[in-house]
């Protein structure tokens, strides 16, 4: 299949990782990025080693707050974006960092909402969830509100890093070599892999992993659609954001401890977890599945396949790169 330029022309002097190469490389760039935070405790373990080993040997590990769970996101977009920029010799439009950002991170936030409502929503008319309580309301504070709204700047971050990678580097690239169809599959794949080890291994998490790669999909179509990945920056941030913060439901096995802004929902007694969606939330609801089936189709019919010419390829000599 004739390959496509998504988001941007290819130019003379760019290069393209290999799409093993970029898969490997990520999960690299997301081990460091996950470390780094923790170095002062490393360094503070091995000189308390050297020292007293005894003591050592008792230290407790650090607490994992809202800055060790989110501060990894934004160094692995870092990462990205200086390979991209160094090695690749690429602009970071080549990824989908393009034009009219703040519209469409905008309009893509919007649609996140509305689907995640209509998620919930439907569960909750159904029986499935039911309200405990009335979450913020029922005590406001300002403290509160200032922690919501401070979960909804580090969701706009831990998003964009999924998305720089999946939707991004990993699905413009393949999208230039072999075509948007197979750039779809592929990092829809790959982005339900990653998540098979969120919760212990259980019907949730095949259902919930088989979401996600679903949403991969139709997230996918939403950025070749759009040609741009600003507008699934905004979309999977709403997602992540009202689900655990507007809800206080978990987002894909992660249960935030948060006062939800709208309503906190649970479980309804004696639901089974193909509707609920388990201890993985309702991304692993069958409810869910049809949600994005709808989307996919509407997405589809409306050219996600076909979003238009191919960006211009500049005419080039032999590869000096990774590849040409």
């Amino acid at each position: 299949m004739a390959g496509f330029e998504l988001y941007a022309p290819r130019e003379v002097r760019d290069r393209r990782t290999w799409t093993a190469a970029i898969i490997i490389l990520g999960v690299v760039f997301i081990i460091v990025a996950s470390v780094l935070p923790f170095i002062p405790f490393i360094l503070e373990r091995i000189a308390a080693v050297r020292t007293n080993p005894e003591l050592a040997r008792h230290m407790q590990p650090p607490a994992i707050g809202i800055v060790e769970m989110f501060l990894p996101t934004g160094l692995l977009i870092f990462f990205i974006l200086a390979w991209v920029m160094v090695f690749e010799r690429r602009k970071p439009a080549a990824i989908g960092f393009n034009e009219k950002a703040l519209p469409r991170f905008a309009r893509g936030f919007l649609i996140g909402c509305a689907f995640l409502v209509a998620v919930v929503g439907g569960l909750w008319a159904t029986g499935v969830y039911q309200v405990d309580n009335w979450a913020v309301w029922a005590r406001p504070s300002a403290m509160t509100f200032l922690t919501i709204a401070g979960y909804a700047l580090l969701f706009m971050i831990q998003g964009s890093s999924e998305e720089t990678f999946m939707r991004g580097w990993l699905m413009g690239t393949v999208s230039s070599r072999h075509g948007i169809a197979w750039a779809v599959f592929i990092n829809s794949i790959v982005f339900g892999a990653m998540h098979l080890g969120n919760i212990k291994p259980s019907p949730e998490l095949w259902g919930g992993a088989g979401n996600v790669a679903l949403f991969g999909v139709f997230i996918s179509l939403y950025a070749a659609r759009e040609r741009s990945i600003w507008g699934v920056y905004g979309w999977h941030a709403a997602w992540n954001w009202l689900l655990g913060v507007g809800f206080g439901l978990e987002v894909s096995g992660l249960n935030l401890k948060v006062t939800p802004l709208v309503v906190d929902l649970k479980d309804a007694p004696g639901q089974p977890w193909w509707l609920t969606g388990g201890s993985w939330g309702p991304e692993a609801s069958v409810f869910t599945t049809v949600v994005l089936l709808v989307g996919i189709i509407v997405l589809i019919r409306k050219g996600a396949l076909r979003p238009g010419n191919s960006y211009s390829v500049a005419e080039s000599g032999p590869s000096t790169g990774a590849s040409a």
